[in-house]
């Protein structure tokens, strides 16, 4: 670190700085010092950094182990974000988001002497567990309870299903079904209730909520259901995975998409876009969760700051041919 300070012009300290992402460093002195270290071929030693500091470059993440849309997303985008900040990532994944569970990959992660941790917590009892997670590692919680009072990044799940529905509203649905995820996610909870309440607000009638899990096969059977009833015209299926469920149970039952039931999805999985029809949905911004996440987690680690801290990202609506008026 002394030979590259030199190379560069600049200080001991100076050179720390660039090394740790301080923003208190000048753009161009930043360039320098990263050509210096490129020169010399300058590595960090993080297991030194570790012995001095009592803290590692490594962030631990607690995960189940699923291979749903979202949460793999999630866990995917932030890797990377914490790679370019210079961090390794260690996940643990765990069977159930339970609180045997999740406090022995906490446990797991504090004997490593990570930096900070991040918990993707998208279920009632996720939330639960974490309430006795120790509060000595700063932690984030990713898709949690917003009611819960601690480090939080989530996206506004309401806002994105309310968005979908008044959508389905202002093709001129009367009405619009919901098959929604398990119960037990508060994303799906989340889904139901900005559904509910974009209907409420058109004063619209709001028909009962099909409650299923987040598969393919859940949505095709929640569609050969409503696909017997005349009087739907419009759902909102509260992933991309039961869109395409649905949208074969219509297949199969002659009701044409979007030519007598419309349909939005949420997630905007890769292969929406290439359903028959391509599928109107709502896309949560995974980077910027990610970038949120890493951002707040790095500053609770700088200041010791504890207190409760929220970041909410707004979705938005992809506008694609499973969305017309109904049929007169």
């Amino acid at each position: 670190m002394t030979d590259v300070a030199r190379l560069a012009g600049v200080s001991h300290q100076t050179v720390s700085r660039v090394l740790n992402g301080h923003p208190n460093v000048r753009e161009q002195t930043r360039l320098r010092v990263r050509a210096a270290i490129e020169e010399l071929g300058y590595r960090p030693n993080r297991a030194a950094r570790a012995l001095v500091t009592g803290q590692t470059q490594l962030i631990g993440v607690v995960a189940q182990n699923s291979t749903l849309f979202g949460p793999a997303s999630l866990l995917a985008a932030f890797e990377l974000a914490a790679a370019a900040a210079g961090f390794t990532v260690s996940v643990r994944r765990v069977r159930e988001l339970d609180q045997p569970s999740i406090a022995a990959a906490v446990e797991h992660h504090r004997d490593q002497r990570v930096a900070g941790m991040v918990v993707i917590a998208p279920t009632v009892s996720a939330n639960e567990a974490l309430a006795e997670v120790p509060a000595d590692v700063p932690l984030v919680t990713v898709d949690g309870d917003v009611g819960r009072g601690a480090a939080l990044v989530t996206v506004d799940q309401e806002a994105g299903a309310s968005a979908a529905t008044r959508h389905l509203l202002d093709a001129g649905h009367q009405t619009v079904w919901h098959v929604s995820g398990p119960p037990d996610w508060l994303d799906a909870a989340g889904r139901v209730r900005g559904w509910q309440r974009a209907l409420e607000d058109a004063g619209a009638e709001v028909p009962p909520v099909t409650t299923v899990d987040w598969s393919a096969a859940a949505g095709y059977r929640a569609g050969l259901m409503l696909a017997r009833i005349p009087d739907v015209t419009a759902v909102f299926a509260a992933n991309d995975h039961l869109a395409l469920g649905i949208l074969r149970a219509m297949s199969e039952r002659g009701r044409s998409v979007p030519g007598e039931v419309s349909v939005v999805g949420f997630d905007d999985v890769p292969e929406s876009a290439y359903f028959i029809p391509p599928l109107t949905t709502v896309r949560p911004d995974f980077d910027a969760v990610a970038t949120e996440t890493l951002s707040l987690l790095l500053n609770r680690i700088s200041s010791g700051e504890t207190g409760p801290a929220q970041r909410i990202i707004t979705p938005t609506l992809v506008e694609r041919q499973s969305v017309a008026a109904p049929p007169r």
